[in-house]
């Protein structure tokens, strides 16, 4: 889809030196190119040369008329997504990426299409429905070449309902629809833990929190106000790096200022963490946080060593005891890089069950959804293995006794920082009474266990 009033404003800002989006055969030739999907097997100097390595989805596409740039660009499953943002401003110089905020706009819509179109990617018929669709919902998501709502999924693929001009207008523009029926509202805390241990005197183990809150609004009226609090128990540590949804009608700017870049000091802002709001017709996440807590919720110790052609390993883990032992499910994979297929195994667990993959190239130990009244569980083990073939994982960090142990789990109702809804702080300025329901889930993320017995990728080290 092309916006003349984009490329006008292009024109415009530019000058003598505005480059124009050529037709759309040249552009997909050129960016293919660009893209190393053609033609990758020759060496071109102005696209392979090393002083061009790109570490972004932003692209400058040579054409007929000259250099285009920027070019938001990516391949995912087979499909390329692009767009060509608007610069406000002149090129020259370039400014920084950080600066151009029609490449966030450009990234949510792109994003937001690859959210419709992607489910579909394997039955061709529906895939093709959903694209020929697009024409439509773009007419909505983004009518004059500003993205309105880059939630594509929510809205309605026929021109029966899109309204030139809100009924009401109030109404703001990521109301897409408005609700008929019982007001309710759903809120999901989900925090995601990242975490690299090493059990090394000389090495800091590194774990980061990720918090979002997602809500999904159904309540009548075109600009329904609502508004929900976050809350912490008492001497929790504080939330941090808070980014709001831009439905947020006000905010207290300390909340904002807080961020994990500076030590904590007495003067940092413990909530309760208010946000009013115009929620959108669909679900979205209303803001995201990050925290520094004390303790990982699984401490660990990997051991790998080889002894002529066998491996002996050692997994202890321990649940703090801060942690709630319910778990909707909890393992640990333990995957051999560069060896051939697992020829033989003995081992001895102290909870739980080992299991060894289709392709014998990794442990699986399911330690279920309760940890033992110790709270510790362990597992030893002697392995070898056979030839190694094609098939087999192979990775140029994970080699020698390099390895690690990677954990899997998720606890319903529970946050690592103690962040909870109060069901009776939500605020709606409706007429009823709404049905407020409130679930908070702590998820694994990248939470890796390194082999104390061999050098580890170092997130951080003392000089």
């Amino acid at each position: 889809r092309r916006y003349p009033t984009v490329e006008l404003r292009a024109e415009t800002f530019n000058g003598s030196t505005h480059v124009p989006v050529p037709s759309d055969s040249a552009f997909l030739k050129a960016l293919l190119f660009e893209l190393r999907l053609v033609d990758d097997h020759v060496f071109v100097e102005q696209r392979d040369t090393c002083t061009r390595i790109n570490h972004s989805s932003v692209y400058s596409v040579s054409t007929a008329s000259g250099e285009l740039w920027p070019v938001l660009a990516f391949h995912k499953s087979g499909l390329i997504y692009a767009c060509v943002p608007l610069v406000e401003g002149t090129l020259e110089p370039r400014p920084p990426l950080l600066t151009v905020s029609g490449l966030s706009q450009g990234l949510a819509l792109l994003l937001g299409i690859m959210d419709y179109v992607s489910p579909s990617r394997k039955n061709e018929a529906e895939m093709n429905a959903k694209i020929g669709q697009l024409r439509n919902l773009l007419i909505q998501a983004c009518p004059l070449g500003t993205p309105l709502n880059t939630n594509i999924r929510s809205l309605n693929s026929s021109f029966e309902d899109i309204q030139e001009l809100p009924a009401d207008k109030d109404q703001p523009a990521w109301r897409s629809s408005t609700y008929k029926g019982k007001p309710q509202v759903n809120v999901c805390i989900t925090e995601k833990v990242k975490c690299m241990q090493y059990d090394q005197r000389d090495v800091v183990d590194t774990w980061q929190v990720y918090g979002a809150v997602n809500c999904k609004c159904d309540i009548e009226g075109s600009a329904p106000n609502v508004t929900l609090s976050l809350n912490l128990p008492t001497n929790a540590p504080p939330l941090q790096d808070i980014v709001v949804h831009h439905c947020v009608t006000s905010v207290d700017p300390a909340m904002l200022t807080s961020t994990s870049a500076e030590p904590l000091h007495d003067s940092v802002y413990n909530g309760p963490y208010k946000f009013p709001f115009i929620p959108p017709s669909d679900s979205f996440n209303l803001c995201y946080y990050t925290s520094q807590v004390p303790v990982p919720p699984i401490l660990g110790c990997y051991q790998l060593v080889e002894e002529g052609s066998q491996i002996k390993i050692t997994v202890n883990l321990k649940l703090h005891e801060s942690i709630k032992n319910s778990f909707e499910y909890c393992e640990a994979r333990i995957p051999f890089f560069n060896r051939g297929p697992i020829a033989q195994l003995e081992y001895k667990v102290s909870y739980g069950q080992l299991d060894l993959s289709r392709e014998k190239s990794l442990l699986v130990w399911v330690i279920g959804q309760k940890f033992p009244k110790s709270l510790e569980v362990s597992l030893t083990g002697t392995v070898s293995f056979g030839t190694a073939g094609k098939e087999h994982p192979t990775d140029y960090v994970c080699t020698g006794n390099t390895a690690y142990v990677k954990l899997y789990f998720r606890i319903p109702d529970f946050t690592l920082t103690g962040c909870y809804v109060d069901q009776h702080s939500v605020q709606i300025f409706v007429p009823g009474k709404p049905k407020i329901t409130a679930s908070r889930e702590l998820i694994s993320s990248d939470y890796y266990i390194w082999n104390s017995k061999a050098a580890a990728p170092m997130v951080y080290k003392p000089l």
